[in-house]
């Protein structure tokens, strides 16, 4: 039987300076709860000036020093939504896409033909998305959205499926590492393997992201059967 590889997830991002912005999705090791994370990096003044807020159902992200904020387009938005028993992540406002087209009747695929890469020349980031669905059962499902010319004019949209495995998850993030321009991620979303615990899962995240660059990490593990979710949350500011 050919087993498909399984990254260690710590491993994969002390191996990368710069993955940028990245979602993990999968399920516990003792198979209990479904799991998601949301990371951002930052290299610029601009980028490094944030920090996660949880809100209820939904994260958002804030200037940590208003007096900074020179361009709030790119790095001001709500990561995570829930919208009845979903959970929206994504790494820009394609969220507030999601949530509307899902309200809509519309699915998540279809929620996002009217998205593409951010205007981020010569980066142009690629938009990653991920859903988390257990109205009836449990699957979850990733999305990239990425420039395909090198030119900012033509986008490449794919879509991710997956079942869920006791222990497994999927990882996606923008870049494939640091650069000028920065590229983009590719392929598939890397299998990696998820711990039975959350905080096991929110410390290798947040002790393996490059402690220059990393800004702020948010961990969520939901319950399968009572849909109650935890979660832990990281900010590199902090008020004094």
């Amino acid at each position: 039987m050919n087993n498909p590889a399984t990254a260690d997830l710590g491993a994969l991002l002390s191996s990368n300076a710069y993955p940028g912005r990245g979602i993990v999705i999968g399920t516990s090791a003792d198979g209990k709860k479904a799991m998601f994370a949301y990371f951002i990096m930052g290299r610029s003044e601009n980028s490094r000036n944030r920090v996660f807020v949880e809100k209820k159902d939904e994260l958002v992200i804030y200037p940590f020093d208003e007096s900074k904020v020179t361009d709030p387009s790119l790095i001001i938005y709500s990561p995570v939504r829930r919208v009845w028993n979903q959970w929206v992540v994504t790494n820009g406002d394609q969220t507030d896409t999601v949530v509307d087209g899902l309200l809509a009747g519309k699915s998540f695929a279809i929620s996002l033909e009217s998205r593409k890469f951010e205007p981020d020349a010569p980066n142009y980031t690629p938009r990653i998305s991920g859903l988390l669905d257990l109205e009836s059962g449990y699957r979850y499902k990733l999305s990239i959205l990425k420039c395909t010319d090198g030119k900012g004019g033509a986008c490449g949209r794919y879509c991710f499926v997956y079942e869920p495995e006791a222990g497994i998850g999927h990882f996606i993030h923008t870049y494939a590492g640091d650069g000028q321009p920065l590229p983009s991620f590719a392929g598939e979303p890397e299998r990696v393997s998820l711990p039975a615990d959350i905080d096991a899962l929110a410390d290798t995240l947040w002790s393996s992201l490059d402690p220059d660059n990393k800004v702020s990490l948010y961990v969520c593990a939901i319950d399968l059967e009572t849909l109650e979710a935890e979660s832990r949350l990281f900010n590199k500011n902090k008020k004094a």
